[in-house]
């Protein structure tokens, strides 16, 4: 591990050595490779540092105890050994993390996309209601969200959403939420009081650049119609509506919220060529089947990963067996000690493989 380190010390000076030339701002491409080299290299160095600073003062504050006889120095070295001890430990664990193989797709953006399961209209209102979650805590990060397409219920429910957020990291964050998500709850529209359990499910997909996946148009098919929804300004005059149809595989996909058609076929080809990017990587992991299985989940739509229980205000996340009693803050998007607890626990996994393959 330390001569790894050591080598990525070498290289991060190589790289502020080429970005301080005065020549490499002319080259945007290399320009931008670089500054993206600089930006994973320099954690992982400022903790390899600080390691080898706190390695240092454990050699000192032995030799100088050695040497002290100064009963009340001697208790400030012991203090100050102590504390390094600890530290080195902490950055040991650190930079093995730090050093864990990256998700390639990890500081892509998102495209997300809920589906009413088992429930009715009830699953369709919760799809809703996890769609603001997810919009609240986009919002929180600082990211964008963009609406691609929407299936309502007409009270207010989704029976179907799929929508972009952009932000540095976005799928690092969400792709542990791909999956299914349980609603328990006693519904509006029952009269007896009785509770009822609803699902939807939640697909987070890397959002899939030209470079990431090659779609052939002759294997696309598009259809256009009127668009329909609530209100009339504009909405049912012109035929901006897309339909897109990938034939090879029959994914259907629709898109409406933009009054241009253009703008909803580009919105339309986007889906879809993260949906085709995303099954590729779902046979990249199902060949790596024993690896997959010693990670957190995600991406199986069909795992049931979460619960969220509101007679007893409770949400529970059955991967990492992590309950928190808080729903209604985590239904305003404050989901973020859910994710930290996921991506620890997936953390915890890969180090543990490695100490095995070892």
């Amino acid at each position: 591990m330390f001569d790894k380190l050591e080598d990525l010390l070498i290289r991060l000076e190589e790289v502020l050595s080429e970005l301080g030339e005065p020549d490499v701002a002319n080259n945007q491409e290399r320009f931008q490779k670089l500054m993206k080299e600089q930006a994973e290299l320099q954690p992982i160095v400022d903790a390899y540092k600080e390691y080898k600073k706190s390695k240092e003062t454990i050699e000192d504050s032995l030799a100088m105890l050695e040497e002290e006889n100064d009963e009340e120095m001697r208790e400030m070295l012991k203090e100050e050994l102590a504390d390094a001890k600890k530290r080195v430990e902490e950055l040991e664990h650190e930079l093995k993390i730090l050093l864990l193989p990256k998700d390639p797709n990890d500081n892509k953006n998102v495209i997300v996309e809920i589906r009413a399961g088992a429930g009715g209209d009830e699953a369709a209102l919760f799809a809703a209601e996890i769609y603001r979650m997810y919009v609240k805590y986009a919002e929180s990060q600082r990211w964008k969200t963009e609406m691609l397409s929407l299936n309502e219920n007409g009270i207010g429910g989704f029976k179907e959403v799929t929508f972009m957020i952009n932000g540095q990291g976005a799928y690092s964050k969400l792709k542990y939420e791909s999956g299914v998500h349980r609603v328990q709850r006693v519904p509006e529209t029952e009269s007896g009081g009785r509770i009822h359990t609803s699902t939807i499910t939640v697909a987070i997909m890397p959002e899939a650049e030209e470079i990431d996946f090659h779609l052939d148009m002759n294997d696309c098919k598009f259809d256009v119609f009127r668009a329909s929804g609530n209100g009339g300004q504009c909405v049912n005059t012109t035929d901006s509506a897309v339909r897109l149809t990938h034939i090879p595989t029959g994914i259907v996909i629709s898109c409406q919220d933009e009054k241009s058609q253009l703008k909803n076929k580009d919105k339309a080809l986007k889906v879809l060529r993260s949906r085709l990017y995303e099954m590729e990587l779902e046979k990249q992991h199902d060949a790596e089947a024993e690896a997959r299985r010693s990670q957190v989940g995600t991406g199986d739509r069909s795992e049931k990963i979460r619960t969220y229980n509101f007679p007893q205000g409770r949400v529970t996340d059955h991967r990492i067996k992590l309950t928190l009693h808080r729903l209604d803050s985590i239904m305003n998007g404050d989901i973020g000690e859910i994710i930290d607890n996921l991506i620890a626990a997936d953390q915890a996994a890969k180090l543990s493989n490695l100490q095995d393959e070892a």
